[in-house]
């Protein structure tokens, strides 16, 4: 039987097939939680077995155990931190072991806080930069270096902010982050797709039940601002991710390369992405 890994960072391990969605193994970081859970989840609903990775033990023993409660799917985790090399490759061969071959990943892992940029500590900004701009690096080219050795291909997805070619007030330290991923993903594109690998993004607006909202639009007041400034009056669901990550990942999207999928509604063009 066809396998894939998904590796929060995103796996896939063995041959492939017409039907992505089956039996592979995908990895993501930050996948705890949030965004990343919901995509583990949904990519585990397809058959999928599924790495996760994340700094806090119980979180991710919570989702692997929220996985399996309504799937087949087989679930590994592993405790990682993006910033640290040595950690990647470890959860990198690890994975191998596991499941045989990286297909696919998904670059979740983020941080961010709204600080006014003269009151940004050092401290802070590289916080965010390391976790979000060169965590993504250090997954990206660590699974990278295997995908190009086995051969077959692959698919990065890398999460990122509609702020990243706006700008926003308040979250100049993410957004400086995001806009580099915005552009790794995009030379990686190009650079890779020699070897049969698409690198695309995803852009989110607003997603209820995570921890961006939670922390950037604090108040039932800013909630509802928000939803009365996007265009079709309302926030994203975590199913709107999840639909979005398994179209990119998928033999549906075989020729989109390098691209961003923005999934806000709209907002960005009504210009509320505004923290402050």
């Amino acid at each position: 039987m066809n396998t894939y890994s998904f590796l929060h960072l995103i796996e896939i391990s063995g041959k492939r097939s017409d039907n992505d969605a089956r039996r592979k193994n995908r990895h993501y970081n930050g996948g705890s939680n949030g965004m990343g859970k919901a995509m583990a989840e949904r990519f585990a609903s397809k058959g999928a077995n599924v790495v996760i990775t994340g700094r806090n033990e119980e979180r991710l023993a919570n989702a692997k155990k929220d996985i399996q409660s309504t799937t087949n799917a087989d679930v590994l985790t592993v405790q990682m931190d993006v910033r640290d090399r040595d950690d990647v490759q470890r959860t990198v061969d690890q994975t191998k072991d596991t499941f045989g071959h990286i297909d696919i990943l998904v670059n979740n892992a983020a941080g961010n806080f709204v600080t006014q940029a003269e009151s940004l500590s050092p401290n802070g900004w590289k916080a965010v930069i390391d976790i979000c701009l060169n965590g993504t690096w250090n997954c990206s080219q660590l699974v990278g270096k295997e995908m190009i050795d086995q051969k077959t291909g692959g698919t990065m997805l890398n999460m990122i902010a509609t702020y990243a070619w706006t700008g926003s007030p308040g979250v100049v330290h993410s957004a400086a982050a995001k806009g580099g991923i915005l552009a790794l993903t995009k030379s990686l594109a190009l650079e890779w797709g020699k070897y049969g690998i698409r690198v695309n993004a995803i852009a989110p607006g607003p997603i209820e039940n995570t921890g961006g909202v939670e922390k950037l639009l604090a108040s039932d007041e800013s909630v509802k601002q928000v939803k009365k400034m996007n265009p079709l009056g309302e926030i994203g669901t975590l199913e709107d991710i999840a639909d979005a990550a398994e179209f990119l990942v998928s033999r549906q999207s075989r020729f989109v390369n390098g691209d961003c999928m923005t999934v806000d509604g709209g907002q960005w063009m009504a210009g509320s992405s505004r923290f402050m």
